[in-house]
């Protein structure tokens, strides 16, 4: 496809754009129309946003427009597993400058539409502007299919904490493009494109989780929110977590010790939650802690003791994973 974004004109990219899409049993209206219509048999729905902004959270020479997609609507629908819900639908806002070639925001709807595929959901509307930077902006819905949701909020004294999913990965390969360098290519990969387990989420709602979420901003800064959110201390083993050979190779060639990706590095979107002590899980799942009961020392500590490296995401600080 040649051209411009501003030559093909808004409602020529939205024709393109909803062109490439794929949908479900569940959307009754999709894009096209003033609003789309969702099925929401359980009569509640599960919602979440997200925003990525060019410089800051992608880079169009470390990825792909592809890249960009996929990632995008991962970062989203791991956040509808997360609360024990299956995601259903997604909806983008699309900034874009008009110089920009029409392949970049149609490759990025490939993206969203696989990974969408991948997650059992569809895209079904949106809307495209005209800005100095892209940004792109996803709004995941999902069903709960009679579950109750898995908040942040049950963790009680004495759960385990298990977490099904990668670990590290997106930030060891962070750290290998950062350096100028394109492999592990493994890593490199989990960086740009996430592979959240979505199936876990509802699968551990069904196990009795107590409290789950997605591992977006790093381990220790994830637990914390759970931590926070049910009054208790969380201590992570950090013998427990397996570390790839290829990841202690990476972290020997940067000077940087690999548990510190593991504990502090976002963006993978693994899967953590707390279970009560006497659930059996299934091989997936990983035992890597516990929750214990509230005292004078942070509400996350590392083999009982507090963490002091920096590490994990803050959208307004200086700390990156």
């Amino acid at each position: 496809m040649k051209g411009t974004v501003g030559e093909l004109g808004e409602f020529g990219l939205i024709r393109e754009l909803t062109s490439r899409l794929t949908t479900t049993p569940a959307v009754r209206v999709g894009p096209g129309d003033d609003a789309a219509v969702v099925a929401a048999p359980d009569r509640r729905v599960v919602a979440s946003t997200d925003i990525l902004l060019e410089g800051r959270h992608f880079r169009r020479d470390w990825s792909t427009a592809y890249d960009v997609g996929r990632k995008a609507a991962a970062q989203n629908l791991a956040d509808i597993a997360a609360m024990g819900a299956v995601p259903t639908a997604l909806l983008l806002g699309l900034v874009v400058p008009a110089e920009l070639p029409v392949t970049w925001p149609s490759e990025l709807m490939d993206g969203i539409r696989d990974e969408c595929q991948v997650a059992g959901a569809s895209v079904v509307g949106g809307d495209v502007v005209r800005g100095d930077t892209i940004m792109v902006s996803i709004t995941a819905l999902g069903d709960l299919r009679n579950q109750e949701p898995v908040t942040r909020a049950g963790a009680q004294p004495g759960d385990l904490i298990a977490v099904t999913g990668w670990l590290g990965w997106s930030a060891a390969g962070y750290a290998v493009l950062s350096r100028g360098f394109r492999s592990p290519r493994a890593f490199v990969e989990a960086h740009r494109r996430p592979e959240p387990p979505y199936h876990a989420g509802p699968a551990a709602a069904a196990l009795g989780a107590t409290a789950m979420c997605d591992v977006s901003d790093g381990l220790i800064a994830d637990l914390g929110h759970i931590a926070e959110a049910s009054k208790v201390r969380i201590d992570i083993r950090s013998g427990a977590i397996d570390i790839p050979t290829q990841m202690n190779d990476i972290g020997q060639a940067v000077g940087v010790d690999p548990i510190q990706w593991v504990l502090t590095g976002g963006e993978d979107h693994a899967i953590v939650a707390t279970f009560p002590p006497d659930v059996k899980l299934p091989a997936r799942w990983k035992v890597i802690g516990e929750v214990l009961n509230p005292s004078a020392l942070p509400q996350v500590t590392v083999d009982g003791a507090p963490w002091t490296s920096k590490g994990g995401w803050d959208h307004f600080g200086d700390i990156e994973s």
